[in-house]
């Protein structure tokens, strides 16, 4: 039983307070659709080669953000980062893949916790009717690169299990674009003949139909999107939610996933929901590190001290002159390569110049055509320049790109006179950054990982026995991979 007090003024004060506290609608609810390894390949983003009407959607009755990037060109590295709102080097979360995850060390606690502490109802799981090679997926994607338990972390996989009245943050993974794309049964020759490939590709048979492979399979993301929003508007909570549309990183291709260029960082990103302004454009720097805060602020609930990024729909845009990315180790290609990226300008750090952009890879060397299409064109001398770039046996320690001539980041100017005070520049402001943050992937890898050699050992043996399944024997050379790859699109009989 409530017992009022004597006193008149604290009284009123109470029930006034009480009253307006339940007349106070609960917040709108969030929903995340996150993509796997997705540019901005859409028609809202100007690529006239695919059909993305449910996406388009979004930014049509949304937000469109043009300048979105991931913290790590890896899905678990930048998965790390966004759940946590926090860069993956400053908490040690860098490595993409780690074999031993370890708990989360004090004071970092990812967002569906503080969530849930709040009274949320925190779910997460694949898109509807999610197929992969012929299966049912069922399990939302996590990949963190710390322990977690899903039965822990979250309350289930379906949000409509809330009570009622109860906000909820639910996350649905979308596994397309990830390798490996189903490979067309048949292809649109108009389509495929007029689809455009980025100048640093070879325009071969094999890559366009690799590309044309990759496209179809962010129509895959798009029709998934559209049973989600559907899922929202049949239980009419659709105009109560905001809805975020964004990927993991950039699109898996050579120049891509795993590189901190321009196709390896930058992603969609749609914002839909009360609040947020129909058919608007947003071209200011976002990390992906954002959307945390976001939700938090959001949910009015305060963003740890620890947390870097910073919410995007409050009254204040939080500007900012520059946004940053890190790739360390992923799986067996040890690497560490840092980078800046400014309204103008991306400038890269290659701690390790010395290493080819062929880094091996045996997860990009079982699942890309385009690696042994490289370095048999190269071989023939029948690559131009700047495709050639890629089979250089090292790399510059610094590279420069600039934007306002050149969006996609293709030609590195880092060495040019003109850009001498650039460079200068943007090299401290990237050595302050590695120092504020305290890099972790300056240091070895912690001693809960194995050695090196048994990391290299045991994904060598998995590369291996992918190409003795395929071919019969477990070191094939570029020449028979292609062939194969060749043969897998329907290139040859």
């Amino acid at each position: 039983m409530f017992l009022i007090p004597r006193f008149p003024s604290v009284a009123l004060f109470l029930l006034v307070s009480l009253c307006a506290a339940a007349a106070i609608p609960p917040p709108p609810n969030i929903v995340w659709i996150i993509a796997d390894d997705m540019s901005p390949d859409t028609a809202a983003y100007g690529l006239r080669d695919v059909k993305t009407p449910h996406l388009d959607r979004l930014a049509t009755e949304g937000r469109r953000y043009t300048r979105a990037y991931a913290t790590a060109p890896v899905c678990s590295s930048s998965r790390s980062a966004f759940i946590l709102g926090t860069s993956q080097i400053t908490t040690g979360l860098h490595a993409h893949d780690v074999e031993n995850p370890q708990p989360l060390p004090a004071p970092y606690r990812h967002l569906p916790a503080l969530l849930r502490e709040a009274g949320w109802f925190v779910t997460n799981a694949a898109a509807p009717g999610t197929m992969r090679s012929g299966r049912v997926i069922k399990k939302g994607k996590t990949h963190y690169n710390f322990a977690h338990d899903p039965a822990q972390m979250f309350d289930g996989d379906d949000w409509r299990k809330r009570q009622p009245g109860q906000s909820f943050f639910a996350q649905f993974q979308i596994t397309e674009p990830h390798r490996p794309f189903p490979i067309p049964e048949t292809y649109d020759a108009a389509a495929l003949a007029g689809l455009t490939l980025p100048p640093n590709y070879p325009d071969h048979p094999l890559m366009r139909r690799d590309w044309y492979a990759y496209q179809r399979s962010v129509e895959t993301v798009d029709q998934r999107v559209g049973v989600i929003l559907a899922q929202l508007a049949e239980a009419g909570v659709l105009d109560n939610t905001l809805v975020f549309f964004f990927a993991d990183h950039g699109r898996p291709m050579p120049w891509g996933k795993q590189w901190l260029t321009v196709e390896g960082l930058h992603v969609p990103l749609l914002v839909r929901g009360p609040g947020v302004t129909a058919g608007t454009l947003e071209s200011r720097l976002v990390s992906l590190i954002d959307l945390a805060p976001t939700a938090l602020a959001h949910a009015a609930l305060p963003a740890p001290a620890w947390m870097e990024g910073r919410a995007l729909l409050g009254a204040t845009f939080p500007e900012r002159s520059q946004i940053f990315a890190a790739r360390d180790r992923c799986g067996d290609a040890y690497d560490r390569i840092r980078a800046v990226i400014t309204a103008d300008h991306v400038l890269v750090q290659n701690f390790f110049p010395e290493l080819s952009r062929f880094n091996w890879s045996g997860y990009k060397e079982a699942s890309y055509p385009g690696l042994p299409l490289l370095r048999v064109l190269h071989t023939a001398g029948k690559l131009d320049a700047l495709q050639d770039l890629w089979c250089q046996p090292t790399r510059a320690a610094y590279e420069l790109y600039d934007l306002r001539r050149d969006p996609a980041g293709l030609s590195n100017v880092a060495t040019a006179p003109a850009q001498a005070t650039t460079v200068a520049a943007l090299r401290r402001t990237l050595d302050a950054w590695i120092r504020a943050t305290g890099d972790r992937g300056a240091l070895p890898d912690p001693a809960t990982e194995p050695p090196p050699a048994e990391i290299l050992k045991s994904k060598r043996a998995d590369y291996q026995r992918t190409w003795q399944t395929r071919l019969k024997t477990p070191e094939p050379t570029d020449a028979a991979r292609l062939a194969w790859w060749e043969k897998a699109y329907g290139l040859t009989p």
